[in-house]
């Protein structure tokens, strides 16, 4: 088994402007055999970390942003080789800190403090609401509904059948109930990979996503879309209103890309243009077969699709199941200073930040790189090992075996 240390570093916890100084604070060696997403939650005078320590094991701490020092408490749950095992932490209304994470089709991994705010009362609860549902669970993420309740939303299942559910919480009683079960729904034959609610310009949440038919990456397609005042009530772009729970029939498609179309989850990306109108970005394959990024923009009502970029001789043929190495990454368009509309991307011939023509999203030009905030010290981008040669893998992920 590979196997080295890094050191935890939170970084950036008091910045005073452009050329401040950031300050950085060890707190432990933790497990860096394979990629797996840590979390860091601050909130008032409080900062929250979530990770696993060099034995991978679960391990929450917590500082007073004016102390350097933190308070540990170590749960009873270790990672195995899986990067889909990361860690979400929220704090509710009374001041209770929820953890969850540890799963990739797994039983609930859920803790929960009895005292507000102390990581050293964190307890593990058995179950959110039912336990039928909670055998399998993956992707666990807390959000707030738009009068400060908690949510909690997971994927019933697996990749190619599975459901995503949400509940939320009532801190008077510290009981988690039915919120949407399920938001979306692949009724066993397939399953939908959807970004979190995000609230735009507008007050309006939007989800974005594709559909997967099995544990293979490549049968992703359809890209859909859906949108909501509440939560609770979803609609398509247009306004017209969706029934619950949505499925890859009753949803707005986007794109119907097909599967083995050359479109993933997890590069899906959402933003707005100069004039709110929602532009969601990701990539398929185009009447070549090369791999090209698109935008797809809602004008006068519809979706229209924009061909972004236009390589020639490249494409990222995909496929299979687990954690894969992703060839291409992009941003999503964003209004930047000036009024430009930018995306970042990156594939195996080339990485920037495209200046896309407001019209056509067409890339015509290359930002010019301006880095903003303070710089990083040099020391953080050095890997401390303890394993013999472990510096030199600094630079590669290991997929799990």
């Amino acid at each position: 088994m590979f196997r080295f240390t890094i050191v935890l570093a939170a970084a950036l916890l008091y910045t005073s402007g452009f050329g401040a100084t950031p300050e950085v604070i060890d707190v432990e060696p933790v497990w860096s055999g394979h990629p797996v997403g840590f979390c860091l939650l601050t909130v008032g005078d409080t900062q929250y970390l979530g990770y696993y320590d060099a034995s991978r094991q679960m391990t929450v701490a917590s500082r007073k942003l004016d102390v350097a020092t933190f308070t540990f408490m170590k749960l009873p749950s270790h990672v195995g080789w899986d990067s889909h095992n990361f860690i979400a932490m929220a704090l509710d209304s009374a001041g209770q800190l929820h953890v969850t994470g540890n799963m990739h089709a797994s039983p609930l991994v859920y803790f929960r403090t009895t005292r507000p705010g102390d990581v050293t009362s964190l307890v593990r609860v058995p179950k959110l609401v039912d336990a039928a549902h909670e055998r399998r669970v993956t992707y666990p993420r807390f959000l707030h509904t738009p009068d400060g309740r908690l949510l909690c939303k997971y994927r019933d299942g697996s990749s190619g059948r599975g459901n995503d559910l949400y509940d939320v919480y009532d801190a008077k009683t510290e009981t988690w109930a039915p919120f949407l079960h399920p938001l979306l729904d692949g009724f066993g034959e397939v399953n939908g990979y959807f970004s979190l609610p995000a609230r735009g310009p507008d007050g309006a949440y939007r989800i974005v996503g594709v559909w997967r038919d099995t544990p293979d990456a490549a049968t992703n397609h359809d890209l859909s879309y859906a949108q909501s005042r509440d939560l609770l009530h979803w609609e398509t772009a247009g306004g017209w209103p969706l029934r619950l729970p949505l499925t890859m029939h009753h949803i707005d498609i986007v794109d119907p890309v097909p599967a083995h179309g050359g479109m993933i989850n997890g590069n899906t990306k959402l933003d707005f243009d100069e004039e709110q109108r929602p532009i969601i970005t990701y990539h398929k394959y185009d009447a070549a077969g090369d791999t090209q990024i698109y935008a797809a923009r809602l004008e006068n009502g519809t979706w229209v699709l924009h061909p972004v970029s236009d390589w020639k001789g490249y494409r990222w043929d995909f496929g299979g199941g687990g954690s894969l190495v992703f060839e291409v990454r992009l941003g999503a368009v964003h209004v930047a200073e000036g009024g430009a509309l930018e995306m970042t991307y990156r594939y195996p011939h080339g990485r920037g930040t495209w200046i896309l023509d407001p019209k056509t999203l067409r890339a015509v030009s290359q930002a010019r790189t301006v880095r903003r905030g303070p710089r990083l010290p040099c020391g953080l981008s050095r890997v401390q090992s303890s394993f013999p040669g472990g510096a030199e893998f600094s630079g590669r992920a290991l997929r799990p075996s």
